[in-house]
């Protein structure tokens, strides 16, 4: 894409909204940024680029291309933009490597990040990037072998030529209804990262997934399925604790599976991972090497303290119902379940009723909690508490030992955070601040 000259307008100054700024003056274009947010909350822009703070966007029909960041709703431009082309497509067109995109509901980050870890493992130079809070551009002109990129339902929104070598999707539950606004629309922006592949390019689907089929539909690379609670016919999955891969009509390969993180889901990050760099042709039995020391990230299904034999997860991550439910599902110890928040348009009724089956008590904060408490009723008792340490108080007076104090919110943080990792650091701050708290040696409980 030659942008010289280019009058370009981006839309959202985050981290990516100001990388694809400096990349697109880089390149020679006359750079608008604009933020509705006032001038002090906006880091510094590199000299060069124009600031429009403060107040509503300009007319995107003034611009010969419109960069939006993924936080703006496609209404805010499509109607009046020329070109529309999101940071994910401008590193598509410039990155000179192949590229592995992993999308879903839940797991993206994880898997994006063993990805990259278990092709290093393997000898190559990969690093990831995208909605991992690393910019999709800062991987353009690296020394790199392949590039891992996690994209989101809002980034897809925007790609037209976006082609992965592979793409992986990993599964799918109701998210973003809000600004999706129905099941349908949140699945064809998933399929988008589909859309652009050719026959010599695969598509990592997700073969215990209800989707499975929608997806491999409009596969138009080659279709690699994957199990993580069994073997399928063709693909990747796993045979008493050994990774096997059936291709075609060639003898099946195996190979081992040190996965040392507890939980279903985690092993459908690690099985979706491991069939995504098979699909790049990476050595995978140098690549397996990877597993048993991967450390899983922040928020997660962390462990964050050990309190009078109560231990406290912090889930912040698992912001919809999916991932909570994932997370209740996950835990074989009785629960002390910490949920609630803004539900972005979600039915919180199928996530109520596994916590009913599971947890001893609930403790509700945010915009969800009368919904979630209606739910519940005539179930386990229930709280509801002004913040979260208040929630973490109340859940430790409720907790015996034993038992789990688990932050799985099923909801956004938006409400009453910047984002689900201030979230899940207060919760942590309040676990440790109780009397005789410690954290815990062990660096975590699983990761999804």
């Amino acid at each position: 894409m030659n942008l010289r000259d280019q009058r370009v307008l981006v839309l959202g100054l985050g981290l990516s909204g100001r990388s694809a700024a400096t990349w697109c003056l880089e390149q020679g274009a006359r750079v608008v940024a604009a933020d509705e947010r006032p001038a002090d909350e906006i880091e510094p822009l590199p000299p060069g680029v124009e600031p429009w703070l403060g107040r509503p966007f300009p007319d995107p029909a003034d611009f010969d291309l419109v960069v939006p960041s993924p936080g703006v709703a496609p209404e805010r431009y499509r109607s009046r933009a020329v070109r529309v082309c999101g940071d994910v497509e401008l590193a598509g067109e410039a990155l000179a490597v192949p590229i592995i995109a992993i999308t879903g509901t839940n797991g993206k980050s994880t898997t994006t990040m063993l990805v990259a870890a278990m092709l290093r493992a393997a000898g190559l130079r990969a690093e990831a990037a995208g909605n991992v809070g690393v910019p999709a551009l800062s991987l353009v002109g690296r020394p790199l072998d392949v590039a891992v990129l996690e994209v989101s339902s809002f980034q897809l929104e925007s790609v037209e030529t976006f082609r992965p070598r592979v793409a992986v999707v990993l599964n799918i539950t109701p998210d973003h209804l809000d600004r999706h606004h129905t099941v349908e629309a949140y699945v064809a922006a998933k399929q988008r990262v589909l859309a652009n592949q050719q026959a010599d390019d695969w598509a990592v689907l997700n073969a215990a997934d209800p989707w499975f089929d929608a997806f491999a539909e409009v596969a138009r690379g080659r279709v690699l399925p994957f199990h993580a609670s069994g073997l399928p016919a063709q693909g990747v999955g796993l045979d008493a604790g050994t990774l096997v891969v059936r291709i075609d009509d060639e003898p099946a390969q195996r190979f081992e599976f040190d996965w040392r993180q507890p939980g279903a889901h985690n092993r459908e990050n690690a099985v979706a991972a491991s069939a995504a760099v098979f699909a790049h042709g990476a050595d995978l039995a140098s690549a397996v090497r990877a597993l048993p020391a991967f450390e899983p990230l922040p928020h997660r299904s962390e462990l964050v303290a050990r309190w009078d034999g109560v231990d406290f997860i912090d889930d912040s991550k698992a912001t919809n119902p999916g991932a909570a439910q994932r997370a209740l599902e996950g835990s074989s110890r009785p629960l002390i379940w910490i949920a609630g928040g803004r539900a972005k348009g979600l039915d919180l009724a199928q996530l109520a009723a596994t916590a009913r089956e599971r947890i001893r008590a609930a403790v509700l904060i945010g915009e969800a909690a009368p919904t979630l408490e209606r739910a519940l009723a005539g179930g386990p008792p229930t709280w509801t508490e002004p913040s979260i340490e208040d929630a973490v108080r109340r859940a430790a007076g409720l907790a015996a030992q034993g038992d789990v104090v688990l932050l799985a919110p099923g909801c956004s943080s938006l409400d009453q955070f910047r984002n689900f990792e201030e979230r899940g650091r207060r919760f942590r701050d309040a676990a440790l601040a109780l009397a005789g708290a410690q954290a815990p040696r062990d660096a975590a409980a699983g990761q999804r």
